[in-house]
C-alpha cells in the first residue's frame, strides 16, 4: 500500500512537471503591436510588418484601416500603439489625444501621388485641370455637374459616375484641401470608401466613372485603370515617381506619415518594429509597393525622434497641401 502511494506521488509529479515544462514561458508569449489607420500607408505598413515578422517571430502584428481619421479616433483612445496617416494630425485630434493622456512621436515616412483615375475604355479623357477638378467635386457640383459634356466642351454627353475616398479618410481631406480650397469641402453624391480596393473596382468596371486613389493602388491594378494627368498651371504632368521628387506633379503630390504612441515605445518589440520600418529595408519595402521614398535624411531625423522621444507635431494641426520634400524636413515637432 505505501509502494503503492508512492509510486502514484512519483508519477503525479513527473506528470506535473511535464506540463509545467510544455507550458510556454511568460518571457515567450507572443506580442502584440497594433496599428490602424491610413488605407494608402496600409500597403507599406503591411509590407514591413510582413518583413519584420520574419526574424521577429514572438512579435504579431495587426495593421488595419480605418482611415486616417478613424485610425486617429482608436489611436487616440490608446487601442492601438501606431497610427498609419495620409496627412498630419488635425487641432481636433490633437485635442483628443491631449485629454486622453496620449503623446506622439511624429515620422513623415515616405510620399504618394493621390492619382486621378477612369477606365481604360474612356477615350476622351487624358488630362484634366484643377479648375476642372474642382468643378467636378466642389459642394455646389451635388445634383448639378452630372455628365461629362458639363466638364469641358467636346467631352460627350455621357453620365459621370464619381468614387472617391470616405470622409474618415486622409485622402479624403487632403484632395479637398487641394482641389476644392477646404478640407472635407465636397459633394455627396458619389460611391465614397475608405478602402481603396472597393473604388478600385468601381472605376474598372465603369467606362464613364472617374475616381482619386493613391498611387500605390494604381500602380497594383495597371490593367484596369487610366491613369489622367493633372495640369495645376504648368501643363499636364502623369504622377510618377520622378514627377513627385521634382516637384511637378502638384497639388497632389503629399507626405505619408506613421505617429507612434510615445509610452509604447518603451517596449522593446515596438521600438523595434520602428527602427526596422525607417531603416534601409523599410524604404526597399516603400519602393517595392510603388511609394517615394524620402531623401535619407529624413529617415535619419527620424530615427533621432524616435531615440530622443522627441513629442510632437511639426504642423500645428493644419492640412498642408502641396509641400516639396525638402520642406516636409524643416518641420521640426512640438507639443
Amino acid at each position: 500500500m505505501r509502494l503503492t502511494t508512492s509510486l502514484f506521488a512519483a508519477v503525479a509529479a513527473a506528470t506535473l512537471s511535464g506540463a509545467l515544462a510544455l507550458r510556454p514561458h511568460p518571457a515567450a508569449a507572443q506580442a502584440t503591436i497594433a496599428i490602424d489607420g491610413s488605407s494608402t500607408v496600409f500597403p507599406i505598413t503591411e509590407a514591413v510588418a510582413e518583413e519584420f515578422q520574419r526574424t521577429n517571430r514572438n512579435v504579431r502584428v495587426t495593421v488595419g484601416i480605418s482611415g486616417t481619421g478613424g485610425g486617429f479616433k482608436k489611436f487616440c483612445r490608446g487601442e492601438t500603439q501606431i497610427q498609419d496617416a495620409s496627412r498630419p494630425i488635425l487641432q481636433a485630434e490633437m485635442e483628443e489625444c491631449r485629454r486622453a493622456g496620449i503623446r506622439y512621436v511624429e515620422l513623415p515616412i515616405a510620399f504618394d501621388a493621390v492619382t486621378v483615375v477612369v477606365s481604360p475604355r474612356n477615350r476622351f479623357v487624358e488630362c484634366l485641370t484643377v479648375a476642372e477638378l474642382r468643378r467636378i467635386w466642389e459642394p455646389a457640383a451635388q445634383g448639378r455637374i452630372t455628365n461629362w459634356n458639363q466638364v469641358r466642351p467636346g467631352f460627350p454627353d455621357a453620365r459621370l459616375s464619381l468614387y472617391g475616398a470616405g470622409a474618415d479618410s486622409g485622402t479624403f481631406d487632403y484632395f479637398t484641401e487641394a482641389v476644392v480650397g477646404r478640407a472635407k469641402a465636397s459633394r455627396g453624391d458619389y460611391t465614397a470608401s475608405e478602402d481603396d480596393n472597393v473604388l478600385v473596382q468601381g472605376v474598372a468596371r465603369d467606362p464613364n466613372a472617374l475616381g482619386y486613389i493613391p498611387f500605390a493602388y494604381v500602380a497594383a491594378h495597371a490593367r484596369d485603370l487610366k491613369t489622367v494627368a493633372i495640369d495645376g498651371g504648368r501643363g499636364c504632368v502623369q504622377p510618377s515617381a520622378e514627377t513627385v521628387l521634382n516637384g511637378t506633379y502638384a497639388p497632389l503630390s503629399r507626405p505619408l506619415f506613421l505617429y507612434v504612441n510615445l509610452q509604447a515605445l518603451e517596449r522593446p518589440e515596438v521600438r523595434r518594429f520602428v527602427e526596422f520600418y525607417l531603416s534601409p529595408a523599410g524604404r526597399d519595402l516603400i519602393r517595392e509597393v510603388r511609394y517615394v521614398p524620402l531623401p535619407e535624411q529624413a529617415y535619419e531625423i527620424g530615427l533621432r525622434r524616435v531615440r530622443e522621444r522627441i513629442a510632437g507635431t511639426g504642423y500645428g494641426g493644419r492640412a498642408e497641401v502641396a509641400m516639396p520634400i525638402a520642406e516636409v524636413l524643416q518641420h521640426e515637432p512640438r507639443e
